[in-house]
């Protein structure tokens, strides 16, 4: 197996830099907003009532402490090449294991992620065509469709998807302030009541649902191999985005709770547009729609660029084959990688499996966190000349304690998802989770963890029987 610096880095070296700040920030809030507001928040309506705003508060200074890690490796020379927490982990403990187990289950929750979020594309393309079209019959074309548009846009080339990002985007912002600003004025503070309807433990709940509004945040790290003086720009761009997408996360709450009560908006399929409906007039609401489409897209534009940036860093690392991680020297593009994202997202949604793959989403990407986080604390002693590259301006206590905080917010959601999923174990028996869709996120994190584990060895088995001859 080749060390680091050995690697063929002639794999990275094929991207092209053709990513600014802007197209940065539009892959951050699209992948963000499209992810979490328009789906979840009506869902964690039902643990907790409309503390769901306080909830999105509380839980923005722990994805803010959650990301300073990742623009501290991000402004290293890491910040070159893609990998995010692969290559921060490898290179900080000088090994491959853990990283790769990490990086298997992130591929695992985004091809998952993609196939969601083009079902949900599919929902409210079908809303907006106002009952035209027959949900059984086009819901699944559609969902293929979208899958197969943003395949072809990335294979062409990085830059036509940092195109295609920046306008959905600008779109997107038109939406939300047509949204947002008259809604302020239709609030009914009686919705408001009362504001947390199950206590302490709904409301801690709660967190793990709305935690999927801003998880992906770090997807972004994934286009360092793309984005000009990336090593300058990405922690940047990481911490202004992220509060960005927070307000507008706890302002669209707002405005969705005051406009319309929560068992209304728990019941939609299109919650955002019928909130829209109750005070816009007919165009500005069904504009709103168009803005949820613009969320989603944004969304399934930046979650088809993960995988195949984890494969070329796997591949440069000898972990995967070479080809996998090929990179088309016409179009700068990792097209079999994007190919192979396609075929999986296509599988999972017409075999009706997308459980399989989404429901470890989370849970794995919080793991994924607060080993990133223990990883960054434990860099100073394991890997000091890398440390001393940081180049980022805050206080060195200041992003150790971000880290720390990080660590501990971490530890609690996975406690929370754990006594979830321990308290759904004892109530149902594994065949009847299984026939029924429903395998805990530990159960799992545990299938596709060893699954990941075998890959590993297979791959180290296979580099020192080529070493041999």
């Amino acid at each position: 197996m080749k060390n680091h610096e050995g690697g063929d880095g002639a794999i990275v070296n094929r991207l092209r830099r053709d990513l600014g700040t802007l197209e940065s920030y539009a892959a951050l809030l699209g992948i963000l907003i499209g992810a979490g507001i328009f789906t979840v928040t009506s869902r964690a309506w039902s643990l907790t009532g409309p503390s769901v705003i306080l909830g999105y508060i509380v839980l923005l200074p722990v994805i803010l402490a959650t990301s300073v890690p990742y623009a501290a490796f991000l402004s290293t020379p890491l910040g070159r090449e893609p990998g995010g927490e692969y290559t921060h982990i490898s290179r900080t403990l000088d090994g491959y294991s853990l990283a790769f187990v990490g990086a298997w289950l992130k591929i695992i929750s985004y091809l998952g992620a993609e196939a969601y979020l083009a079902n949900a594309l599919a929902d409210y393309l079908l809303e907006f065509a106002g009952g035209r079209l027959r949900a059984e019959t086009f819901r699944l074309p559609l969902a293929l469709i979208s899958l197969l548009f943003f395949f072809l846009i990335h294979s062409i080339g990085v830059r036509w998807f940092g195109r295609l990002q920046v306008t959905m985007c600008a779109l997107l912002g038109l939406a939300l302030i047509v949204l947002i600003v008259p809604g302020l004025f239709a609030i009914h503070a009686a919705n408001y009541q009362p504001f947390i309807s199950h206590g302490g433990g709904g409301f801690a709940a709660s967190l793990v649902p709305l935690f999927f509004s801003y998880a992906g945040f770090e997807s972004l790290a994934q286009t360092a191999g793309e984005v000009k003086d990336s090593t300058r720009r990405l922690p940047k761009v990481f911490l202004k985005g992220i509060g960005a997408a927070a307000a507008v996360f706890i302002l669209m709450s707002v405005v969705a709770f005051g406009v319309l009560p929560g068992a209304r908006l728990q019941s939609s399929n299109a919650p955002m547009a019928e909130v829209a409906a109750v005070y816009l007039p007919a165009g500005a609401a069904l504009f709103v729609t168009f803005g949820a489409i613009m969320a989603l897209t944004t969304s399934l534009n930046s979650t088809m660029l993960v995988p195949s940036r984890l494969v070329i860093i796997l591949a440069k690392d000898n972990l995967a084959p070479r080809w996998l991680g090929a990179v088309n020297e016409r179009t700068g593009t990792p097209i079999v990688g994007l190919t192979i994202t396609l075929a999986a997202a296509v599988i999972l949604l017409i075999s009706g499996q997308v459980g399989l793959a989404l429901n470890i989403a989370v849970f794995a990407l919080v793991i994924l966190y607060a080993l990133h986080s223990l990883i960054f604390l434990l860099l100073p002693r394991k890997n000091a000349k890398l440390y001393e590259q940081i180049s980022i301006t805050m206080p060195v206590w200041l992003q150790r304690a971000a880290a720390a905080l990080s660590l501990v917010a971490m530890g609690g959601l996975i406690l929370v998802q754990v006594t979830q999923d321990m308290q759904t174990i004892r109530g149902s028996s594994f065949p009847q989770r299984l026939a029924e869709h429903s395998l805990t996120s530990i159960e799992l994190v545990l299938v596709w963890g060893v699954v990941g584990g075998l890959l590993f060895a297979y791959a180290k088995w296979m580099n020192q029987r080529e070493a041999n001859f």
